[in-house]
Parts: C-alpha cells; sequence; structure tokens
C-alpha cells in the first residue's frame, strides 16, 4: 500500500478491495518460525512487538520491538489499521523471516471477513491466523472441556473460525483462517503452540515484549 486511509470510510474501501486476496488454503511445508504479533498502548504511545520461534521447541530465535503513536482512531472492526504499519515495520526489522504469523485477533472472523490476520497476510504474502481472546462475530455450540476440543465459529451461516479449548477446562481461544492457511491447520498451529497456557506461546512472548518495550 503506498497511501494509508486517513478516515474509517478510507479504510472500509481498503478492506473490501483488499479480501478477494485472501487465500483460505495452505501454503505448504510445516513452518519452522512461527511468530506471534501484538501491540500495547498508553493513550496515544504504542510499542508493535513480533517475537519468532521455532515451532518445535517454542525456543525464542528472533525478536523486534518497534514504537511509535497511534495515527488512526480507535473503530471497531478496524482495529487492524492503528495496528499493521507498526507491526510491518518491526516485521522489517527481523533478522529471521517467519514462515507463520500468529495475530492476537482475528482472521475471516470479521463483520467484512477481512480482520487484522488477513490484513497482515495479504500485504506480507506470508501465512497467517487470528488466535483471539474473544469473539467478535458469530456463534458456536458448547465445547467438550478437553483439551483439544472445537467447534464451527458461524457467522449469518457461514463457518469464520473456530472455538478452540487449548487446556482443559479453560475458557477457548477463537481461531480463524488469516492467510494461506486452512483452518484446520490453523487449529493445529494453535493447539501445538499452546502445550501448557491458554494462549498460544507466541501470543504470551509477543505481549510481553510490546508491554516491556512500552516501559522501554
Amino acid at each position: 500500500m503506498t497511501e494509508w486511509p486517513a478516515t474509517p470510510a478510507e479504510a472500509i474501501a481498503v478492506q473490501e478491495k483488499l479480501r478477494g486476496l485472501v487465500e483460505p488454503t495452505d501454503a505448504g511445508k510445516t513452518p519452522r518460525y512461527v511468530a506471534g504479533l501484538d501491540v500495547a498502548y498508553d493513550g496515544d504511545r504504542l510499542a508493535a512487538a513480533v517475537v519468532v520461534l521455532d515451532r518445535e521447541t517454542l525456543a525464542e530465535v528472533d525478536r523486534a520491538v518497534v514504537n511509535g503513536v497511534t495515527t488512526f482512531p480507535y473503530v471497531p472492526g478496524l482495529f487492524a489499521f492503528r495496528e499493521v504499519p507498526a507491526l510491518l515495520a518491526a516485521l522489517e526489522q527481523l533478522t529471521i523471516t517467519p514462515e507463520l504469523l500468529v495475530c492476537d485477533g482475528h482472521g475471516i472472523a470479521h463483520p467484512r471477513r477481512f480482520g487484522l490476520a488477513c490484513h497482515l497476510g495479504v500485504l506480507t504474502k506470508l501465512p497467517a491466523i487470528g488466535a483471539a481472546k474473544t469473539t467478535f462475530v458469530g456463534t458456536h455450540r458448547e465445547l467438550a472441556e478437553e483439551r483439544g476440543a472445537w467447534a464451527e465459529l458461524v457467522d449469518g451461516g457461514e463457518v469464520v473460525g473456530a472455538a478452540v479449548r487449548t487446556q482443559d477446562g479453560v475458557k477457548p481461544v477463537y481461531v480463524s483462517v488469516g492467510h494461506r492457511v486452512r483452518l484446520e491447520t490453523a487449529i493445529d498451529h494453535v493447539l501445538r503452540l499452546a502445550p501448557r497456557y491458554r494462549l498460544p506461546e507466541t501470543t504470551r512472548r509477543a505481549d510481553r515484549a510490546c508491554r516491556e518495550g512500552l516501559l522501554g
């Protein structure tokens, strides 16, 4: 993108234009390097973090944190326009290119089927998934209590994601396709990345990194 939208109307037009580029199919081989992305705020100040882990060991292999200020208002459904510029800047500082982006937000589980994970995936051309703490759109049936249980998240008769139980008896994580990943593959990634806690390690480490970035 050569110009960043300045108004909600312009931002919605960008989403409508780009959503047709989302590829809900697997890109190929299983990724070795997976990145968690998150942004922390203090008023208008922000810190955007990308933390790259080895998918097999969950060891950190790279990270980048970018500080800045918000340039777009808070509007539900347009949150990507507050976060994507800083996250792209952080991705550019990495020395290891991740093969999967795990976003603290939604992919196609979005009113216009183009949430943060879709936006980052399309702009970077990298596989991307959303792993959110809460739903934005859609409903799902009751889940079994054990780790690995999941149910389709349905909005307007369309499957837009899944509610996934990552640990026995904890609240589910809401997984959706961002770009170049099937839903079933996205669920597998999230379960693999959440061996001990509710949230994937990618999300936990990126959350910590961006909060520390605000302090620094």
